[in-house]
């Protein structure tokens, strides 16, 4: 499992799809830049979040907030006192590890030690004691770097839609039960870093904060957490690679009454990729307490006032776009392809769901040196882009332009042949069955 690990990543980099950040001046640790394959897929998953969640809902609207926020923010959630890790240092080579990661005697991601607390880099078993790292990274508001001037770039996107909670409610008059919905950057100094970009120290959170009446908690956690996993298994997830992982009581955070993880099957084994919280009403009260302002909520049916407890569905993008990529990368034994001469030459095929391709449609002439063929397809590309992400492609063989679009996962295949011109039509091939169907040019839209 381990070696398809390393077979994705070096695919992301070969094809566009993940670069690592900063990378002519050797990289930099748990950062990446999202290339132009990497672009249009993760725009394409927020973007079907945001049409499930927002567009379709009644009762869900979204926000786009500030990374940096007043520094008292993160002391009324607790932040400041509370969101750390045990760190751990080797006092022979001096790295850092999470003191929680080490799991019998070795560290979780961190190579392949077998002796009790023996360090992963260097061999030795000589650490600091554990002590306790906060994970935001600090900065500074205005010209100087002063205590009075801290403030930190936000670990989470949450804290937001309960500062804006009384604003939100009252400019779109919101009764509940109703959301705030964003999906916005967020930013972890990890301490232990790697598994590719399931662990970064910049990433894009997506959830949803869920205002509900004191007692119907339960059954809106429910809702969220059935509607979360759904939305997984439409974007093409496998359902057995997915699994819930309910938190014990003493190992819940400190605003939580519930937690469910929705856990996927990674190569490197199963680990959290979204979850939902049941948050009770710790975060309006804790910015009541600290800002002096009422986040109290009027019902006007009770003729009462009261803080509404919080359902929190939350998803981390980049660990969405891992997890399809995973579940969608196929090697196939050679035959795919015309060119393809020996049966055991390796294919890749990712097959995303269409709506999770970056490339929709590829166009292509079947041969680019016959200016008709070329004209043809040019004209067929630029109506379809009009609709769909597309990719014109006139470079080598036919079979292997089916195979380099085979590999970023695009479904369809427009080929304009001779006798196109005559008829006006396209050869369409389907990416999972091979299969190929003539298709009139006006005809293409409507299919699509």
């Amino acid at each position: 499992m381990e070696d398809k690990m390393q077979k994705i990543v070096s695919l992301c980099k070969r094809r566009g799809f993940l670069f690592p950040s900063s990378e002519i001046y050797g990289g930099v640790e748990a950062l990446w830049d999202y290339g132009p394959l990497g672009s249009l897929m993760k725009n394409n998953i927020k973007g079907e979040w945001i049409g499930r969640f927002v567009r379709q809902a009644d009762n869900v609207v979204l926000i786009d907030a500030t990374v940096l926020m007043h520094p008292d923010v993160w002391k009324a959630s607790g932040h400041v006192e509370n969101f750390t890790d045990p760190l751990i240092e080797c006092r022979t080579c001096h790295g850092r590890f999470r003191a929680d990661h080490m799991i019998d005697g070795r560290f979780v991601g961190q190579g392949e030690a077998t002796d009790p607390n023996q360090c992963p880099s260097c061999g030795d078993r000589d650490f600091t004691p554990a002590k306790h790292f906060n994970l935001m990274f600090k900065t500074f508001l205005g010209p100087t770097e002063e205590q009075a001037h801290g403030t930190y770039l936000r670990p989470e996107t949450a804290q937001s839609m309960f500062t804006n909670f009384k604003l939100v409610q009252e400019a779109m008059r919101l009764k509940l039960p109703f959301g705030i919905a964003q999906v916005g950057k967020a930013f972890r100094n990890e301490i232990t870093t790697g598994d590719f970009t399931f662990r970064s120290r910049e990433f894009e959170v997506a959830e949803i904060e869920f205002f509900v009446k004191p007692g119907q908690d339960e059954q809106w956690f429910n809702f969220w957490l059935d509607a979360w996993e759904r939305f997984f298994l439409d974007l093409g997830l496998k359902k057995e690679n997915l699994r819930r992982y309910e938190h014990p009581k003493g190992s819940l955070a400190h605003y939580s009454k519930r937690t469910v993880d929705i856990e996927y099957r990674f190569p490197f084994g199963w680990s959290e990729l979204a979850g939902v919280a049941s948050r009770t009403d710790f975060d309006l009260k804790q910015h009541s307490k600290f800002s002096g302002k009422d986040l109290s909520y009027f019902d006007e049916e009770k003729d009462s006032r009261y803080v509404p407890y919080v359902i929190e569905p939350t998803l981390g993008i980049e660990r969405l776009m891992l997890a399809l990529l995973i579940d969608a990368y196929e090697e196939v034994e050679g035959g795919r392809t015309i060119t393809t001469k020996s049966t055991k030459e390796k294919e890749i095929v990712l097959k995303l769901a269409p709506k999770m391709a970056p490339i929709q449609v590829a166009v292509f002439p079947l041969l680019k040196n016959k200016p008709e063929l070329v004209a043809k397809a040019k004209e067929v590309y630029r109506t379809l882009k009009n609709h769909l992400m597309c990719q014109y492609d006139e470079v080598g063989a036919i079979g292997r332009r089916y195979r380099r679009q085979d590999e970023i996962g695009t479904p369809f295949c427009a080929t304009i042949d001779f006798e196109s011109l005559k008829k006006n039509d396209v050869t369409i091939r389907n990416r999972d069955t091979m299969l190929q169907k003539r298709i009139p040019v006006d005809k293409i839209e409507s299919l699509f």
